[in-house]
This record gives C-alpha cells, structure tokens and sequence, in this order.
C-alpha cells in the first residue's frame, strides 16, 4: 500500500509509540515519522512490528531548525556536525527499515550569504547522497513556504530542480510537499505531471490551514488523478494537521478513491 500516514502530525491524541496501531487500526499500512529521535530505536521497533506495519520516511536531524533557529544542512561551517546527524539517522532507518530519509535544507537570514549556504546544502546533500545510497536508501530534500518559515533557503520547485541538476546524484530526489508548494508556486498538478520522475515522495494537506483534504481548496480528487497518471509511483503521505480527532479527519478516505495506491512502491 502506499499510501502513508505522518504520525508526527496525526494521531497526536497518543503518545508516539502508540500511534503505530492507531494507525494500521485506521486503515494505514504505512506510516511516516519526522523527527524520531527522542524514543529509543528498540522501541520504535517494537511498536512498528507489534503493529505490522511498514516505515517509508525519517527525516535528518536539523539541528535547532524546528525551533527557529537556521538548522543544518545549508549552514556553512556545520558539514561536520550534518555528518554526524547522518549518521544517527541512518542508525535510526536500519533499524526501521525506511526506504527515504529526507533533508530539511533550513533558513538563510540573510540574501547576502545565500549563495554560500546554497552552495553548503549542495555538497551535504551529495554527501548524503551518497552515504545513504550504499545501503539503497533514497535520500530526498524538501521546499518548504516562506510563510511558515521565514527565510527557508529553499522555497519552491524550481529551486529544487535546479539543485537536483547541480547536484546531479541519482540517489537525491525531490521530496514534494503539496502544501508547501500549492503556497508558494500553484499549479502543483501540473509539476508533478512534469517532474514525477524527479520526485522522490509526495506529502498532501489542504490549502491554507494545512488541515486534512475537504478544509481548503484543493481539489483532491484532481490532484489523486494528476498523481497517478504521472511517472511518480512512489508513497502519497498523509501530513495534515487534524482540524479535530484524527479519526474523525479520515472521511476522505471514504470519499476518494484510493484503490490505485495499493500498487507497490517502485522508488527508482
């Protein structure tokens, strides 16, 4: 199946460790996380495998990005401390079994250095690249809007297409957040039909409130359809924030159909 639930921002009404089942009980057989680095490996085991369910994605650690400050990867001067943030997670995605792990590239305060922490994000990401496509993990990076990030460095698609050429790994990939680049760009359907095949994961809220498909404007059942026609046959990740209970959010799995996701995930 590969349609997946971040129980980051879902299920919240648990603790983490039990939103594994919470999750397969709602109709998930796979499930994402941000940021897992607070519980311990044995036990994010135990909860995914009592669960039987499958992990697709983790993201890098980013160092202080989540509470404002610039994060990791883009930061000039930080490459050794962002060696050591792959490294956890790689920790962390053997033992899960996760087939992506995401770069999170961070903010650049100010347009005078831009360049450099361009130019910074570029050698991390290839060197991430690279240290995760020996164990056949895709590692993929992610724009995220200005709007709820100021200063984020990287901001929109054509952004990411051209670090992807820069970069040139055929190990890195897009991660296409349908939130953040509704926001920043439009026309999200017509960039996935374009550059499916540079996407490595595809992330869903509605627009503006990031709530779950049915509480803004988007046209969910347009963009399922652009989705599947497109040469993108990766997960299709449910990361919303519940406008109330999670379970009562899961209409529009009731309401759209779903049956093509059942398709197995072919990453590359």
């Amino acid at each position: 199946m590969r349609l997946a639930a971040n129980i980051s921002l879902m299920f919240t009404e648990l603790p983490l460790l039990e939103r594994f089942q919470a999750a397969k009980n709602a109709g998930f057989h796979v499930v994402e996380i941000q940021f897992p680095y607070k519980e311990k490996v044995k036990e994010l085991v135990a909860a995914k495998e009592a669960a039987q369910v499958e992990v697709c994605l983790i993201n890098v650690p980013a160092g202080d990005l989540m509470v404002g400050g610039e994060g990791l990867a883009c930061v000039p001067g930080a490459e050794d401390e962002f060696k050591k943030a792959l490294n956890i997670c790689y920790k962390y995605a053997k033992a899960l079994d996760v087939k992506l792990v995401n770069v999170l590239p961070g903010r650049c305060m100010e347009p005078a250095n831009e360049y450099d922490y361009l130019e910074t994000l570029k050698h991390n990401l290839s060197t991430a690249a690279s240290a995760f496509g020996k164990h056949n993990i895709l590692v993929t990076f992610e724009a995220i809007n200005t709007r709820d990030m100021p200063g984020f460095l990287v901001h929109s698609t054509q952004q990411m297409l051209d670090i992807i050429t820069d970069v040139d790994h055929d190990n890195l990939k897009m991660q296409f957040d349908i939130y953040h680049m509704q926001l920043m760009d439009g026309h999200v359907d017509e960039c996935i039909e374009h550059y499916g095949h540079l996407i490595g994961h595809i992330q869903f809220s509605d627009v503006p409130g990031r709530g779950e498909p049915g509480t803004g404007n988007l046209n969910f059942i347009h963009i399922f359809e652009d989705i599947q026609r497109s040469h993108y046959h990766g997960y299709v990740a449910a990361e919303y924030k519940p406008t109330g209970n999670t379970l009562d959010s899961l209409q529009w799995m009731q309401e759209h159909d779903l049956t093509w996701l059942e398709t197995k995930a072919v990453l590359k």
